[in-house]
């Protein structure tokens, strides 16, 4: 697929990247799809050089970039198997999937070459080669030597290939093209054996969903990739640009300097996980905050009025032209000026968010739905119907989708409306977990594999996910609570940034761990009186207080039952971030180790309550 993308398209831009010039990140740099081809020819064959045979694992570690890409389609060219490592899961995860999977080459970013090689990473000693994505030092060089392991700079690796080239050996549609592991919230990573029949399946799938719509992708089309590489959203949408001949440009590597790569990309297609459009809409709000009451009240006439003729069935582009030139085009600005596409995907979109999108962000905004296991897309919502809002969208191309009875949850699939567990079969569903057979039988049954998730079938056939069957707890009143879903609709509270909700079969009420946005709690220390930095606020009672109150709000106007209100709070100033292994990759929270972190302060806290 690769191959026919650089026949068609030698000449379009292909990867692009910043580097620093003068202190400042630059503009974007461009390779070819014909660059592009030639650096994984010559990739591949200083791998075959090195004595690496069909089959073998090859890692590679590091942030998205155009080094990623061509590491992994010179492993797809010689029937390699590519095996991504975490980038944002550390070495503890990193040491379990090279020797689960028995990784001896690895592709590397010279940051993530220390963590390679620490004494932590046991693992690393059963490796053969270390390729850079740049150069290492002179102390890495030695650190990889003294245990044994051979260490190139890209140049010199490409150089090799150049010297001694080797021909391409096609895979077969039934190889493994990658293993690629998924964080889950407890335990050991899951290695998803992904075959190239499921990668390309879903391509091509992709293509005929495509079909059925006015507007077209074309070569022109730029992605933004934030996304970790290490990830099948982001993977696939990669994949499919390719093989349309269209551009993907990689962030810097700061997620909060996306603003200005997104400035200077200028993207025509932005896909994320609901939290990043969550701060969209804060940012926006907190700018709508500055406006005078009159442009303020201006902007909120415009908005339901094209939220209007949108619901009548006009396409956005249309139902407005008017509002979009007034107001809204100042949002559709913030992302770089040429979105046409907004995809959201890993978690479930709040309505409140998809609807504000909808409406100011000029573009169209779709929901989707799936797992590794699904190699991305299970479902996949349609552009500009308002019928499908708050939805994943109905069955993907290729795929089949049943619910099944969840008895202990009270779901029923033919009930009304008809809820249960979402099972997943078809061309695109992968083959299994590597080398862990029990858990494979476990989650695959008569060719369905179940996902964990509860879904809700609507009667025009589009599904809804609304909750996780394992999220499910009993308060000691008996009644059961769905942690996730309430995460989401207190997660819309302007002043919170992140939210873990907790609650005890041992007790009858809810508390929940806040990490308060830091723009919102500054305007309320200003209104307040209050000069204090944003740590020491967030030791303030007031704050704690004003917080409480404004969860309460949210849960009203979310028609939350009583005992699902949150009851009590612990203010936390930091972020809840990968780094102290409180969430996935994918922002998923690690509810264990999150109530280790807390359970002193929430057992304090559930005593307090008590008393009062």
């Amino acid at each position: 697929m690769c191959r026919a993308s650089v026949e068609k398209y030698p000449e379009n831009r292909m990867l692009g990247w910043r580097e620093i010039i003068n202190g400042k990140w630059g503009p974007y740099l461009w390779k070819s799809y014909k660059e592009v081809y030639e650096e994984v020819l010559h990739v591949g064959s200083a791998l075959r050089t090195h004595g690496i045979e069909p089959g073998a694992r090859v890692g590679i570690y590091g942030s998205n970039c155009p080094q990623w890409i061509v590491a992994m389609e010179a492993c797809s060219a010689q029937s390699l198997i590519c095996v991504p490592l975490y980038d944002t899961l550390g070495a503890g995860a990193v040491n379990y999937i090279i020797d689960h999977a028995e990784v001896d080459f690895v592709f590397i970013q010279d940051k993530k070459v220390k963590e390679l090689l620490s004494p932590e990473c046991t693992h690393a000693r059963r490796l053969k080669l270390l390729v850079c994505f740049s150069s290492m030092t002179e102390e890495d060089q030695n650190s990889a030597a003294s245990i044994g392991v051979k260490s190139y700079s890209w140049n010199e690796f490409l150089e090799m290939g150049r010297k001694y080239p080797s021909d391409i050996v096609p895979p077969q549609p039934f190889n493994i093209c990658t293993i690629m592991y998924t964080s889950g919230t407890s335990g050991d990573p899951k290695g998803v054996i992904l075959t190239h029949e499921n990668i390309v399946t879903c391509i091509i799938g992709v293509d005929l969903f495509m079909e059925q719509f006015e507007d077209k992708m074309t070569v022109n089309d730029v992605y933004i990739s934030f996304l970790p590489l290490a990830h099948i959203l982001d993977r696939m949408i990669e994949e499919y640009f390719f093989h349309k001949g269209a551009s993907v440009g990689y962030y810097h590597g700061d997620i909060n300097g996306l603003r200005d790569d997104l400035m200077e990309l200028r993207p025509t297609f932005l896909a994320g996980v609901p939290r990043v459009f969550e701060r969209i809409h804060e940012g926006v709000l907190i700018a709508l905050q500055e406006l005078n009451p009159r442009r303020r009240k201006i902007f909120d006439l415009l908005y339901r009025y094209k939220l209007y003729w949108m619901n009548l069935g006009y396409k956005q582009k249309n139902a407005s032209p008017l509002a979009d030139l007034l107001a809204f085009r100042k949002v559709k600005n913030r992302l770089g000026g040429r979105i046409r596409l907004i995809v959201s995907g890993g978690a479930p979109l709040g309505s409140e968010i998809e609807e504000f999108l909808r409406v100011t962000s000029c573009a169209f905004v779709v929901q989707g739905y799936g797992l590794t296991e699904s190699c991305g897309l299970a479902t996949l919502g349609f552009p500009d119907e308002m019928c499908m809002m708050g939805t994943v969208g109905s069955a993907f191309v290729y795929t089949e989708i049943r619910l099944e009875e969840v008895p202990e949850m009270g779901y029923d699939p033919l009930g009304d409306p008809p809820r249960g567990e979402v099972c997943i079969k078809g061309r695109t569903a992968f083959a299994g977990y590597y080398k862990n057979p029990e858990l494979t039988r476990e989650v695959l049954k008569d060719g369905w594999f179940h996902t964990g998730d509860i879904g809700e079938m609507l009667p025009n056939g589009v599904v809804k996910i609304i909750d996780r069957k394992k999220n499910l707890i009993k308060l000691s009143q008996g009644e059961y609570v769905a942690l996730e879903y309430l995460e989401k609709v207190y997660g819309i509270t302007p002043i919170v940034d992140d939210i873990w909700v907790y609650g005890d079969s041992f007790k009858s009420m809810l508390v929940a761990v806040v990490v308060p946005n830091q723009d919102s709690t500054k305007k309320w220390a200003e209104q307040n009186g209050h000069e204090n930095s944003f740590l020491e606020l967030c030791s303030l009672n007031l704050l704690q207080d004003y917080i409480l109150l404004q969860l309460k709000l949210t849960a009203e106007r979310n028609k939350l039952r009583r005992f699902e209100h949150i009851r009590g709070v612990i203010v936390e100033p930091n972020p809840l971030d990968t780094e102290k292994d409180l969430v996935t990759a994918t922002l998923k929270k690690k509810r264990d180790n999150l109530l280790k972190r807390y359970k002193v302060k929430i057992d304090d806290l559930y005593q307090k309550l008590a008393g009062n």
